[in-house]
């Protein structure tokens, strides 16, 4: 079986592993483009492709260097406490480290060179496998069970300080990562001061009294 490759990269706003949203779709407001290898980068290899509004990328867990996946996880949504099994679960620690995620498709460039998507759980770099349409009537099952899952995470209020640099889409981009929740699921310090890189800029906050308050 030939090796795979990637057919481009990510160029997003999250610059670390720490405060990515843990599932596609569920931070809308953050912006990226996938920039095509020149292998690809041609208007052939997205010819029809903006007749559609999402689509699937397949990527890989590029950070995830000398951890050897376990048969066995413990998923944030349960707590970082009970163990399922390694398929049973999203995360990044797999036999093979790839990513699957469902976007939105906000444009095609004209000369093939890069798609921008919104809501990507990506972080700057990752490594592109593949891009795929997203057909709602084979892809969409509203009703199915969907285990320890099954209901969307709640989200924390998120408060900012007046003077704070960022404004509009960005600001809705990190509001709606941060009533995520990033820390860990057994850490609950509230004096405990967390960091992430956000547009190239590091964002200090702290979680304390179901709030998040942004430094």
């Amino acid at each position: 079986m030939a090796e795979i490759e990637p057919v481009g990269y990510y160029e997003g706003e999250l610059g670390g592993k720490f405060g990515t949203p843990r599932q596609g779709g569920i931070a809308p407001s953050l912006r990226g483009r996938v920039i095509f290898s020149k292998k690809y980068a041609s208007p052939s290899s997205v010819r029809g492709l903006d007749g559609f509004e999402r689509v699937w990328l397949i990527w890989g867990f590029s950070e995830n260097r000398d951890v050897a996946p376990g048969l066995t996880v413990r998923p944030p949504r349960l707590g970082g406490n009970a163990a399922v099994g390694v398929f049973a679960s999203r995360s990044p620690y797999r036999p093979n480290a790839l990513g699957l995620s469902a976007v939105t498709l906000l444009e095609v460039a004209p000369d093939g060179s890069s798609i921008t998507v919104g809501g990507a759980d990506l972080i700057d770099g990752t490594p592109v496998y593949d891009v795929k349409p997203y057909v709602a009537y084979a892809d969409a099952f509203p009703d199915s069970r969907s285990g320890f899952a099954s209901e969307a995470p709640e989200r924390l209020e998120v408060v900012f300080p007046e003077d704070f640099p960022f404004k509009g889409r960005k600001l809705e981009a990190l509001r709606e990562i941060l009533s995520l929740d990033p820390r860990p699921a057994y850490q609950d310090d509230p004096e405990r001061i967390y960091g992430l890189v956000f547009d190239k800029k590091n964002v200090r906050f702290l979680v304390r009294n179901g709030r998040v308050e942004v430094l």
